[in-house]
């Protein structure tokens, strides 16, 4: 199996995004599920039951298995959230992260995560449309999006990707690489070699 790794050089520090193996998931996995568990992250997204090293890893090998991609994100070599690219279908996915420290949110760190996380779904997966779905509380998720050029969608392919009373969004391929193309060539994007 294929993966990526995806870097970009920024004012923030040095970013990274791999698609893990199976020891990298291991070894990022109990600071994952204390993320999710915090409970300010936990209330951003929307579940309440308590997640372990277990859960994420299972979750990571049925993104896998679902011919989904699932990224650690990295700043300066250091685990800051992860993020995914899910439910590929028909020309669209739907993007979901998270920047795992509270501490560290709202501070530009997630939108640069997503950019290259987008610069791989559109110029190398070549999708035609993202969806987001954000659970109306969060809006600071909701303004990263937006900066993105996502915008509202109730349509039915949207709501697909949503669950009940969340906000779902839209993005096109077109727009966003109009919008981002001189900083989309910032972001170097290789496969990696995955052990098997």
């Amino acid at each position: 199996m294929t993966a990526y790794r995806l870097a970009w050089t920024t004012p923030a520090g040095e970013l990274l995004a791999i698609e893990p193996d199976d020891g990298e998931v291991t070894a990022h996995a109990p600071a994952l599920a204390a993320a999710y568990n915090d409970p300010h992250n936990a209330r951003l997204l929307g579940h309440g039951s308590l997640l372990t090293a277990s859960d994420v890893q299972e979750h990571y090998t049925m993104l896998r298995e679902a011919g989904a991609h699932g990224f650690l994100l990295m700043r300066d070599g250091v685990l800051a959230g992860d993020g995914d690219l899910r439910a590929i279908a028909d020309g669209a996915a739907e993007f979901a992260f998270l920047i795992a420290s509270p501490g560290a949110q709202g501070k530009g760190l997630g939108t640069r995560f997503a950019l290259m996380i987008h610069a791989f779904a559109f110029r190398s997966l070549m999708l035609d449309r993202l969806y987001a779905a954000v659970v109306p509380d969060n809006l600071a998720s909701r303004r990263v999006f937006e900066k993105l050029g996502y915008v509202v969608d109730d349509g039915p392919r949207a709501r697909s990707f949503g669950d009940a009373g969340d906000v779902v969004l839209r993005l096109d391929r077109a727009s966003f690489l109009r919008d981002r193309a001189p900083m989309l060539d910032e972001i170097r994007i290789a496969a990696r070699q995955m052990p098997r």
